[in-house]
């Protein structure tokens, strides 16, 4: 994948700043540049997983459109946002098949956004996509889900992009019937904010519910910004998403 601003096309950066951000936002070197020269100062330096976290790729069919797919709520951030949520999960000590179901949710929970923008409803569309392609989804994980397990992560997927305190009774029901699921997979969705173009949409921690452990957050912007650069230089989705997380499990 190359380099997706133009010569005379302004970056997300700026769009942002100036409220033109467009439908479709695929990443580009200059806000990534800038990005990376806004590193929070207390983070390290050399950050790293400091244990193994099972990652999803999703497939680029997965979404609505390719485009889609390639943007910045496409492939790579919900891999990201799979291997956040199984890192989350295990900091916690979740049972075997509810880290399974939050590597799925991870992987497809923006599957059926229709752009970049705050699409309202895009967790119930995603949900009910999950719902129906649930084995298509385990298969791609190579493991089998119970599905008890996949009716949770179907449940935390439908409400990842509601506020807590916008949640409708039907809405607080259902995240009484998976609130482990729904606080880590929203957890681990606000770690990847650091893609975002402006610093004011970076992740709040206070508004999670799951406590984050200091090396993650760290570790997600490293995560983020050495797979977009590789993707950036022309590498594919999933090769620019393993050689970063590699890169991060070895500590380099």
């Amino acid at each position: 994948m190359t380099d997706t601003t133009a010569p005379g096309r302004a970056c997300l950066h700026e769009l942002a700043s100036q409220r033109r951000l467009p439908a479709h936002q695929p990443m580009d070197q200059m806000t990534l540049g800038w990005i990376t020269d806004n590193r929070p100062a207390n983070f390290d330096a050399a950050p790293s997983f400091p244990r193994p976290g099972r990652m999803l790729v999703p497939a680029r069919s997965w979404f609505t459109t390719k485009r889609q797919a390639d943007s910045n709520h496409g492939v790579r951030h919900n891999a990201r946002v799979s291997l956040l949520a199984v890192l989350l999960a295990q900091e916690y000590g979740l049972e075997g098949d509810d880290v399974a179901a939050l590597c799925a949710a991870g992987a497809v929970h923006d599957c059926r956004r229709r752009d970049d923008r705050t699409d309202p409803g895009h967790g119930q569309r995603a949900a009910a996509w999950f719902r129906r392609r649930a084995d298509t989804v385990t298969r791609a994980m190579g493991r089998e889900v119970p599905t008890a397990a996949l009716r949770r992560a179907a449940q935390a997927i439908a409400l990842h992009d509601v506020p807590y305190n916008h949640f409708t009774a039907q809405e607080k029901c259902a995240y009484q019937a998976a609130p482990h699921l729904v606080d880590v997979l929203k957890a681990a969705d606000c770690l990847d904010r650091y893609r975002l173009p402006l610093q004011r949409w970076w992740p709040d921690l206070t508004r999670l519910r799951v406590p984050v452990p200091d090396w993650l957050p760290e570790a997600a912007f490293a995560l983020f910004v050495r797979s977009e650069q590789a993707a950036l230089d022309g590498a594919t989705h999933h090769h620019a998403l393993t050689t970063a997380r590699q890169s991060l499990a070895r500590g380099q």
